[in-house]
């Protein structure tokens, strides 16, 4: 295997495992259902606090066990050397849209976050080969759109709000914004499905 195959190969493992993770905040609409809003709060405010504290010990040479492990290989080269903000930005994230928007708008935030952002990047880096800005693909534009359109005609069943939903969540996800897409998409995609579905 080439030294350039080898790159890529890890740059494609370490897209799976970020993604894999990312799409995790998918089961925050389902714990807010059984536990409810505030207790959610309180498991995404410690997730957040107990990453950023891993990301510190990280940083000043040491380990917490599988955190720091997938910490390394799900980073980017950009994060290299840094502190890993992406975690933070996708807890944040979802508890915005938690605090921001009622049901069902919170949760198809949530859903578009994990989803549309997820599979975005993931089709984009296997299959993407029409740049459109910033290293975003047609492929991956359209990976979010139809995973959001899918999960809104699920959660919704009418057409036109699932095609504005997820037509705003690709957008979104186009903007050039590194890691605070994983807070500009769910408000963004939040504040449409409540203008759509909140009479």
């Amino acid at each position: 295997m080439s030294s350039r195959t080898a790159i890529l190969v890890g740059e494609l493992r370490g897209e799976l495992v970020r993604k894999s993770l990312h799409m995790l905040i998918a089961l925050v609409p389902s714990i807010a259902t059984l536990a409810g809003v505030g207790p959610t709060l309180a498991i995404l405010t410690t997730g957040v606090l107990f990453y950023a504290g891993a990301e510190y010990v990280r940083l000043q040479g040491g380990s917490i066990g599988i955190i720091t492990t997938l910490t390394i290989v799900a980073s980017r080269p950009r994060d290299w050397g840094r502190f890993v903000l992406g975690p933070v930005t996708l807890g944040i994230g979802a508890m915005l849209a938690l605090l921001l928007y009622p049901a069902p708008a919170a949760f198809l935030a949530i859903y578009a976050l994990a989803f549309g952002d997820g599979l975005a990047s993931v089709i984009g880096k296997l299959f993407g080969s029409v740049e459109i800005i910033g290293g975003k693909t047609v492929e991956g534009s359209l990976a979010c759109f139809v995973a959001v359109f899918a999960v809104t005609i699920g959660l919704t069943r009418h057409f036109g709000t699932a095609v504005l939903i997820a037509g705003t969540a690709t957008i979104l996800e186009l903007l050039p914004s590194d890691d605070m897409d994983n807070i500009i998409l769910p408000i963004g995609v939040g504040l449409m499905a409540t203008l759509l579905l909140i009479p």
